[in-house]
């Protein structure tokens, strides 16, 4: 299975010039968070343009799909579209980024093989962007089990303590 998420840059890399490429297939894993994500195997499509940095490639990607989930408050099943963007630099060498070692904390993903991988990049970004709690648009139509008061949370009524009952009388 061919990821669309994968690119081969061996020419781009030789002919020095900015592309644009559109790849559609099936995602190669699930992508999103645990209430709602594009499934494996789901249909996705990435338009990308990739720019050769000397050293490094830059690509800026859009990935459109449709999400499959459930509503935190009553569960129905929901699908909503999916659109995702996403930037990521690969590494052509060893030496494209130079600095002070205290601050690499983030390691700049390379070119392998003649090819580029947005997978992680596409995962770790929908991990921002995705509500953690999805719920129905319009709000969800919640019955109200029998026996139980629809109000604030955590408001009591005003009671007396027994024990100042006696200063009642002062006030």
């Amino acid at each position: 299975m061919n990821s669309p998420l994968k690119f081969n840059v061996a020419q781009l890399l030789r002919a020095n010039t900015f592309e644009q490429r559109e790849q559609t297939g099936p995602a190669p894993e699930r992508i999103g968070l645990e209430m709602i994500a594009v499934p494996k195997g789901s249909e996705i499509t990435v338009n990308a343009d990739l720019t050769p940095l000397g050293e490094g490639l830059m690509v800026d990607a859009r990935i459109t799909g449709t999400l499959d989930g459930e509503c935190a408050r009553c569960l129905k099943p929901l699908q909503r579209p999916f659109d995702l963007q996403v930037n990521q630099v690969f590494a052509i060498s060893e030496g494209f980024i130079t600095g002070d070692p205290a601050d690499e904390e983030d390691d700049v993903p390379s070119v392998v093989g003649d090819e580029i991988d947005l997978l992680q990049t596409v995962i770790d970004e929908a991990g921002v962007v995705l509500p953690f709690a999805p719920t129905c648009e319009g709000g969800c139509d919640i019955n109200t089990p029998e026996g139980v008061e629809v109000g604030v949370s955590g408001e009591e009524e005003e009671r007396v303590d027994p024990r100042w009952s006696g200063l009642e009388k002062f006030l």
